[in-house]
């Protein structure tokens, strides 16, 4: 019979399928279908840094107008005031989220400074987080800010929560680092549990019409695997951390070649948004499918087959890799011309 458990960061899943955050895990209901369509664990949606912000400054704010009334009034707070609070809705997202489903449930904060996360890291614990999912998207506008200061950023925030809880700590990074090993290494060092790659940054666009900026949210595709598979083949083995992969999951094909490249855990939102959270089934149906096919009894058999070697040079392995592709690409065009 196929065996799909597997662990990441302690914890046992039924399967490696993570659905990631998006909008899909905003309700208890929407959290439901993930789990029903088979997923192995669910990231919550983001509660923002910001968020936490406003919601300091309404309680502020809600403090302030009772100082003239009564004492007790520093203790009351609106019916409207406490549904519009987001971090409380949020915690309340969590710990009916937890409740309802038997996979689990990972809560994510986003955010760029170390100020503002420790509370609510804890609170999410205490709702009855699995874990911890820090999405720290920082995209430096300062041309001043040292690469090493951003590094730093990264290392401050996840030893800040590492330090107020107890449940499995992941990062969420980008791929935009002058090493991005090397602060694989640091935040490894430092307590992550887990290393979730990539952090996809959304850029705007120029609209030429109106002359004016407008968002850009595209969802990814399967070519946006390349480059967090590359970094998953690389770190497999040379970090203590879990290694999740995110982008470009669209079909079984792209979950086998994450796992084949060392992932611990394959995660999805744009598939799932495009095809609706049954999609999932069709994952890990396809996904038992080709092990099948291909004689694999577990997901242990085939993890991490195709990832660079520990004894290997890692960036001579990699730097053949280009050249031979570069070469092939070159025999192809002369032979088609």
């Amino acid at each position: 019979m196929m065996d799909l458990s597997t662990t990441y960061m302690g914890l046992e899943l039924h399967n490696p399928l993570v659905a990631s955050a998006s909008p899909l895990s905003h309700t208890v209901d929407g959290v439901r279908r993930l789990v029903d369509a088979g997923v192995g664990a669910v990231v919550l949606h983001s509660l923002f840094e910001e968020q936490l912000r406003e919601g300091a400054e309404l309680d502020a704010r809600l403090a302030d107008a009772g100082t003239e009334s009564f004492a007790e009034s520093l203790s009351y707070f609106p019916e409207v005031a406490e549904e519009d609070y987001g971090p409380r809705r949020h915690l309340m997202l969590v710990e009916r989220a937890a409740a309802a489903v038997d996979v689990p449930v990972i809560a994510s904060l986003n955010g760029v400074t170390p100020e503002g996360w420790t509370d609510h890291a804890r609170a999410m614990q205490d709702a009855g987080a699995a874990a911890i999912e820090l999405n720290i998207y920082y995209l430096p506008g300062d041309p001043s800010v040292t690469g090493r200061d951003v590094e730093q950023r990264y290392v401050d925030v996840l030893q800040r929560v590492k330090d107020a809880v107890t449940v499995p700590v992941a990062v969420k990074l980008g791929p935009y680092f002058s090493s991005t090993g090397e602060i694989a290494l640091r935040l490894d060092e430092a307590g992550a549990d887990a290393l979730v790659l990539f952090n996809r940054f959304l850029q705007p666009d120029i609209d030429t019409e109106t002359l004016a900026v407008v968002p850009g949210l595209a969802l990814s595709r399967p070519v946006d695997a390349l480059l967090p598979r590359t970094w998953i083949a690389l770190l497999r083995g040379r970090v203590r951390s879990a290694l999740a992969a995110t982008t470009g999951v669209e079909d079984p094909v792209d979950v086998a070649k994450y796992l084949l490249a060392g992932a611990d855990v394959v995660m999805t939102a744009s598939a799932l948004l495009r095809h609706g959270p049954e999609h999932a089934t069709v994952l890990l149906d396809g996904l038992s499918a080709w092990m099948t096919r291909k004689g694999f009894q577990s997901v242990e058999e085939l993890r991490g087959m195709l990832s660079v070697p520990l004894d290997a040079d890692a960036s001579a392995y990699e730097r053949t890799g280009y050249v031979t592709t570069l070469r092939a690409a070159n025999v192809r065009a002369y032979s088609a011309w």
